[in-house]
């Protein structure tokens, strides 16, 4: 089977071959077998998730800007499936999509020590003393990720495409070899498996530079590598669309902060 990608907001899903992406464009749009959340499932599991005691306030404080409810349900995260959080930062989609997946299902949260040290404290106290049972943490260095064959059923890339084409030596940042990391994700994923991409939208026609630059990127480039890695693209939503951002500005700029049209 093919696998696919979704792009939503620059947020795709994409499908290797059977996986889904999301898009950070204005439009909503879908290609042919769409993989969506089976009727007969519940979404208040979204919701509830959401909802969990378990969550830290400062996760709560991020919800209305992030709509994670709604990006798991366009992403079709369901019960007992295996999940990676790629780059996983400081864990807020992993700790939810545990909350998802529920105890048959398992999410394995990537990080590496430039990510460590740019989150700080965050990722080891959401992992200390075993308060996620089901999620699993994988270390993994830039140009060393090494998944098992047909791992997971779905991938997920929160505001992290983009460094792709980042470089900073002076943070342990080493450039990644693009095709190898797409290759092995593809690898990783099981047939029919979806890649859940969400990242900060630049410019249309901006340069891949602006991944390291302004930490954007423009949607149509990552669709392109995307596709030349064998995936297709699935779905694309404008969910997280902010029409009022400045794109050629720094995600880090005061003013845009957190409010990027993703």
């Amino acid at each position: 089977m093919k696998k696919v990608f979704a792009l939503l907001g620059c947020t795709f899903l994409v499908t290797a071959c059977g996986q889904q992406v999301e898009d950070s464009s204005a439009d909503v749009d879908a290609v042919d077998n769409v993989a969506s959340v089976p009727a007969e499932l519940d979404v208040a599991i979204y919701a509830n998730a959401i909802a969990s005691p378990n969550r830290p306030d400062a996760d709560r404080a991020r919800d209305a800007g992030r709509k994670p409810a709604e990006v798991l349900e366009f992403f079709g995260i369901k019960p007992g499936m295996v999940v990676l959080d790629m780059f996983s930062g400081g864990g807020y989609y992993a700790e939810i999509m545990a909350n998802v997946v529920g105890p048959d299902g398992k999410i394995v949260a990537q990080s590496n020590t430039p990510y460590l040290k740019y989150v700080g404290d965050e990722f080891k106290a959401r992992h200390a003393d075993d308060r996620l049972p089901n999620v699993e943490v994988l270390m993994a260095e830039n140009n060393e990720l090494s998944l098992k064959a047909e791992q997971f059923d779905a991938v997920v890339m929160v505001l992290s495409y983009h460094d792709i084409y980042h470089e900073d030596l002076d943070s342990g940042w080493t450039m990644i070899d693009a095709e190898v990391f797409l290759a092995e994700l593809k690898r990783g994923l099981k047939p029919g498996g979806i890649v859940g991409i969400i990242d900060h939208a630049a410019m249309a026609g901006a340069p891949s530079e602006t991944g390291g630059t302004i930490h954007r990127i423009d949607p149509t480039l990552i669709i392109a590598d995307m596709r030349a890695a064998g995936f297709e693209l699935e779905a694309r939503s404008d969910l997280l669309h902010n029409p009022d951002d400045d794109l050629s500005k720094s995600v880090f700029a005061p003013d845009v902060r957190g409010k990027t049209d993703r």
